[in-house]
């Protein structure tokens, strides 16, 4: 489904924030990547999501170089792979249901479509009885439910989560990395990067660790070692 090949990223002033990166993510996996801060976990998260181009090497999604898919069709791809980001990018002045319901909107789908789809992910993420409540009056973990929630709304084949529990407390970091369990035997691909050692040990899933931007360590079932 994902494969970086001789991947190298290369920004101004020759800093290498990837080099020669090559790995395999497959349909229903759960992959964290770890690394220390400037490792280049979220440069990898950025080239899969074409947000950046690699300076050398290519990236592909189910068997397409995303780098050389036209501008127009990008959105195709990006709807095909949910983001979940540390600052939830939640918009304040809607409600848990229009903030999900907003994301359907720009995709051109219908008031029926929206009715129908929205309390039901609302209800996987457990918010159902927060549904008319604004980003304001809703815990940190609460928040990133929401977040999760619109990640999964256009049914995504992956999973990008960029330090999802960078700002929880232990309870609320438990709860998201449970609900990102379940997505995943739902069959969706998970890629989580983060910071967090504690979780890592605990999932007993594959760790692709990073040092230097280079793959230093992949294991089936990994645990975070630096």
């Amino acid at each position: 489904m994902i494969k970086f090949q001789n991947v190298t990223k290369i920004y101004l002033e020759n800093t290498i924030a990837l080099e020669d990166l090559s790995f395999k993510i497959n349909e229903k996996e759960f992959v964290s990547i770890v690394g220390k801060s400037g490792a280049g976990k979220t440069t990898l998260l950025k080239l899969l999501l074409a947000q950046e181009k690699p300076t050398r090497g290519r990236v592909f999604f189910d068997n397409q170089d995303v780098h050389k898919i036209r501008p127009e069709k990008l959105p195709e791809l990006r709807r095909r792979i949910g983001s979940i980001f540390q600052d939830y990018k939640l918009l304040a002045s809607k409600t848990c249901y229009e903030n999900i319901a907003y994301v359907m909107e720009v995709l051109g789908k219908s008031n029926q479509e929206i009715e129908k789809d929205v309390p039901k992910i609302l209800e996987i993420v457990g918010l159902t009885e927060r549904a008319q409540n604004f980003p304001a009056e809703l815990s940190a973990g609460e928040r990133q439910r929401v977040a999760i929630a619109r990640a999964l709304i256009h049914r995504p084949d992956v999973i990008l989560a960029d330090e999802p529990t960078g700002n929880l407390d232990p309870y609320n970091t438990s709860e998201i990395i449970h609900l990102l369990l379940k997505i995943n035997t739902l069959g969706t691909i998970v890629v989580l990067a983060t910071h967090n050692k504690e979780i890592v040990n605990s999932l007993g899933k594959r760790v692709i660790t990073l040092g230097q931007g280079k793959i230093i360590r992949d294991q089936e079932k990994g645990r975070f070692i630096l």
